[in-house]
């Protein structure tokens, strides 16, 4: 039986991550700051609680167990982190990659995945999709967080010859339950009502974390080599239309009035006011209105050979 650890096991991602490789036969073992019920109880599963900076701790993990793969999605936004990301957290995240990837490493793991976003790419100046050889820029601090996440694993498991190694680069992610990503692309960020452009034909490229895990697993189970070693992007199969997200949330949440504007003429004034916003930085949610109707697409035809993507926010659970 393989021996997964998820690092950020019992956050919204970390759940679903330890639920599906349970299912598929494998040993789990689950670290995070704080524990979760969701899997308590159920068979081959253990978890151990440390902060992502708790050095000693995992050491100590390290050694009790023989791992063949680690999905790290430790210190990701609505996993260990909420949706605000300041000087605290990139602090933590750099403890933890000052370490965790040395000791990948040094303990034979064969497979190494860190899970990172897709807000470290420039803003596209053209309509087609984001691929993951893109030009990366990043701008606010939880992109900054995870590239330098990417840099790091980067530049220490590159010295693991025989190490499977995988960047996924998730969009915002949602389930049924967990819907504030959502709600954030029809809120104005400045006086949080709900509004929609004309009738909401545009959408925005977000990420069932069913999807997730079903790429996870599916990639996982086929990855044996160094030929599967790169940077994949994670989203749904189709844009997230906002006229989805709003009656989604009829259905699903409170959502309240909604109010039908038409796109601003002036994008090149409002750009600059957003790129001057301090919240922009740190609210992972922020709504970037010069990307509202311009493109929000991910290239995901790499994954695509590992999955069918099924999920979407009509049927996600």
């Amino acid at each position: 039986m393989r021996k997964v650890l998820v690092i950020g096991g019992c956050g919204v991602i970390g759940d679903h991550i330890c639920s599906g490789f349970l299912k598929k036969g494998y040993e789990v073992v689950a670290v995070d700051s704080k524990s979760s019920d969701y899997n308590t109880g159920k068979d081959n599963f253990s978890f151990y609680q440390a902060r992502p900076s708790d050095k000693a701790a995992y050491a100590e993990i390290f050694e009790q167990h023989k791992f063949h793969t680690v999905i790290h999605a430790g210190c990701t936004a609505d996993n260990d982190f909420g949706h605000i990301i300041g000087d605290a957290e990139i602090k933590e995240n750099a403890g933890c990659n000052a370490f965790i990837y040395r000791f990948a490493i040094a303990h034979d793991v064969e497979q190494f995945v860190l899970l990172s976003t897709t807000q470290v790419y420039q803003m596209p100046k053209t309509r087609e999709p984001l691929r993951e050889d893109d030009y990366v820029k990043p701008v606010t601090n939880y992109a900054k967080l995870k590239y330098e996440s990417e840099q790091t694993m980067i530049k220490e498991i590159g010295r693991a010859r025989g190490m499977m190694v995988a960047i996924v680069r998730v969009a915002p992610v949602y389930t049924k339950d967990f819907a504030g990503n959502l709600e954030a692309k029809i809120t104005d960020p400045k006086d949080k009502t709900k509004f929609v452009y004309r009738t909401g034909e545009y959408g925005f490229h977000m990420c069932c974390v069913h999807n997730l895990v079903d790429f996870l697993l599916t990639f996982i189970q086929t990855a044996v080599d160094h030929s599967y070693n790169g940077i994949y992007n994670m989203a749904d199969k189709n844009l997230t239309m906002a006229s989805e997200i709003i009656e989604y949330m009829k259905q699903n949440h409170h959502i309240g009035v909604v109010l039908q504007r038409n796109p601003p003429n002036n994008n090149m004034s409002m750009l600059k006011n957003i790129m001057d916003s301090k919240e922009m930085k740190t609210n992972y949610r922020y709504l970037d209105f010069s990307r509202i109707l311009t493109n929000n697409m991910f290239d995901i035809s790499k994954a695509a050979k590992y999955c069918s993507f099924r999920w979407n926010v009509n049927n996600t659970k």
